[in-house]
């Protein structure tokens, strides 16, 4: 009988804040179970994680009932029960959702219906009440939502990292990957080192699909790149807090909003305009196996031919300052040009379906010795505790079988 040299019992692809909750949802749940993870580069949270606006979602987007609402509600009390028990900068701010058309005023109203289908205390303003909270701010209406929050994600996964008690290893690079359904899997990394493990976990984000199909799974899905280009306000004190326009239930994205972070700055972004490389975080970076790869994918193409409008309007705010800072002023009519300074983009890993649709909830898919987040864009570092349970339950339970 040939006998397998396991290096842990859960292998973990991806040290952003989803891998490493799932580490350390694993070690609570299970102590003893030896939990290892890969992550491609010198430390964690340099993509997805590291690189937004630091929001703590309240859940009043997302459909009732779905993934994203479940677990961003329950995720924002968490975070931030976390956040001040390992004395991580946090702050619940509240935030504003602003109509500045009349055709918003209805989707407005369906928020607010929404909001309350997924427990939220979201309180219905006019453009007085507005004023107590963002003097600068203009608009029909709003709406406040007490629950949201701000916080350093890079600093949650490096607590949650340490508090895991996983072994992490940074600058590995997956390469290949054998899973045998009847011994588990082994993974071979850019340096050559070979890491045996009875179950894999793929948190890969960016890369998740291409990570799926390595393992020999067929995802369904493939990720098409959005760059998000952010400002920073050069003008603090014009915002108080966080404030949104109302979102285009069309999009999962959210629009230009303003967000006062834990260091002070607010920043200004993104916009979501498609990424020549899936870490694209510029014009310039352009990797043309992954765009070839994304132009291969029917999907992108019915995405395109439907939303070609939308994807025209981001594109010109991406590719002129004045064109970025018409839309801010919307909400912000103080704004200038000169009052928007670059700051750094991010790239959202979005899955998009054969047919073109955008996969609008999170999305874990298991097959044998193996689990795969495939989709989890925003709110998932919001939700990033509870996710890392799911995941983590779906893992020990495979390796109780």
């Amino acid at each position: 009988m040939h006998v397998v040299a396991y290096d842990c019992d859960v292998l973990v692809i991806g040290g952003g804040i989803v891998g490493l909750s799932t580490a350390y949802a694993i070690t609570r749940a299970a102590p003893g179970t030896r939990v290892t993870v890969l992550e491609k580069e010198a430390g964690p949270a340099r993509h997805q994680t590291g690189r937004n606006s630091g929001v703590i979602h309240s859940g009043i987007y997302y459909r009732p009932g779905s993934l994203k609402a479940r677990y961003a509600v329950r995720g924002a009390a968490e975070m931030v029960k976390f956040c001040a028990e390992y004395d991580i900068p946090h702050a619940v701010t509240g935030k504003l959702i602003v109509a500045t058309e009349r055709d918003e005023l209805p989707r407005l109203h369906a928020l607010v219906q929404r909001g309350r289908e997924n427990g939220l205390t979201v309180r219905e303003l006019g453009t007085a009440q507005m004023a107590e909270y963002e003097p600068e701010i203009t608009g029909l209406a709003a709406i406040h939502v007490g629950t949201t929050g701000i916080c350093d994600f890079t600093a949650v996964a490096r607590r949650l990292a340490e508090a895991s008690g996983a072994e992490i290893r940074y600058g590995a690079r997956v390469e290949r990957i054998d899973r045998r359904p009847e011994r588990g899997v082994a993974v071979r990394t850019a340096s050559g080192d070979i890491v045996r493990g009875r179950m894999l976990v793929n948190c890969a984000g960016l890369y998740c699909d291409e990570i799926a199909r390595l393992t020999g799974d067929e995802p369904g899905v493939r990720i098409v790149p959005f760059r998000g280009e952010y400002y920073e306000l050069a003008r603090p004190e014009l915002v108080r807090g966080l404030v949104y326009p109302v979102p285009d239930p069309a999009f999962p994205f959210l629009g230009v909003h303003l967000t006062r972070g834990t260091d002070g700055g607010v920043h200004v972004g993104p916009n979501a305009v498609p990424a020549l490389a899936r870490e694209g975080y510029d014009w310039r970076t352009v990797r043309p196996r992954e765009l070839a790869g994304t132009l291969a994918w029917p999907g992108a193409w019915q995405l395109a031919r439907r939303h070609w409008r939308y994807g025209a309007g981001e594109l010109h705010r991406s590719l002129s300052r004045s064109a970025f800072t018409e839309a801010v002023r919307r909400l912000l009519p103080a704004v200038t040009e000169d009052d928007l300074v670059p700051a750094a983009a991010g790239v959202r890993a979005q899955a998009v379906l054969r047919d073109g649709t955008l996969a609008d909830d999170f999305l874990i898919q298991q097959t044998p010795r193996a689990v795969h987040v495939l989709n989890a864009p925003s709110p998932a570092a919001t939700a990033s505790l509870p996710i890392g349970r799911e995941i983590a339950r779906r893992a020990l339970a495979a390796l109780e079988r």
